[in-house]
């Protein structure tokens, strides 16, 4: 082999050796760069969603009915009922809130007392879902002062009811369109009577 031959073939050799420790660190970088992007696209499948709902939390001894008023796209809404135990949450609505302002009735079954305010809406005793505020007894319904909740325009929200904010049923027998709702709230009736807001399955999420 002539020392021209030997030195082109020991040039190929070195350049070889050399390039082995490149390949092997580029390779070791697309590995390093392709499970990156898998883990990346897993963990943004598994992970959950911010959660945006309109929750209200049961924090007396009793038990409680609840419905709920709201303005949307297509206008004014009623819906009851939700069954809360005590010591317990209940989401009324999900999703992000679509609203600033909605509005609370409940009703304590254990004492008799209730939450309710000036924002008079359309109601029932059976579970319901009412469109529209206006004319509540000529079309059949209770009218029930709901109280104002103010989200800020946040996107979720939840409501805290405590006995400290509890007021005595306003509800007069025998009269309609008062605050309360006739038959539970009454004091004296530890247990919902049959058909009002103690019954399972109510609309949606009820319970």
């Amino acid at each position: 082999m002539t020392e021209h031959a030997t030195t082109a073939h020991l040039s190929e050799r070195l350049t070889r050796v050399t390039a082995l420790p490149f390949i092997a660190i580029r390779r070791h970088i697309l590995h390093t760069v392709t499970l990156l992007a898998v883990l990346t696209a897993a963990l943004a499948v598994s992970a959950p969603p911010a959660k945006a709902d309109f929750r209200l939390c049961n924090n007396t001894g009793s038990r409680v009915g609840v419905a709920i008023g709201y303005k949307d796209n297509e206008g004014w809404t009623t819906e009851g009922w939700w069954n809360v135990s005590s010591r317990s949450c209940e989401t009324l609505l999900r999703g992000a809130l679509v609203a600033r302002y909605y509005y609370i009735y409940a009703v304590d079954y254990d004492r008799g007392g209730e939450w309710s305010g000036k924002a008079y809406m359309c109601s029932r005793e059976k579970e319901f879902t009412i469109r529209g505020t206006e004319n509540c007894l000529a079309r059949g319904y209770d009218r029930t002062g709901f109280f104002e909740v103010d989200t800020n325009e946040q996107r979720s929200w939840t409501v805290q009811l405590t006995e400290a904010n509890e007021q005595p049923s306003q509800r007069v027998p025998g009269i309609p369109g008062t605050v309360g709702l006739g038959g539970p709230g009454l004091p004296g009736l530890p247990n919902p009577p049959a058909g009002a807001p103690g019954l399972p399955q109510a609309p949606g999420s009820k319970q």
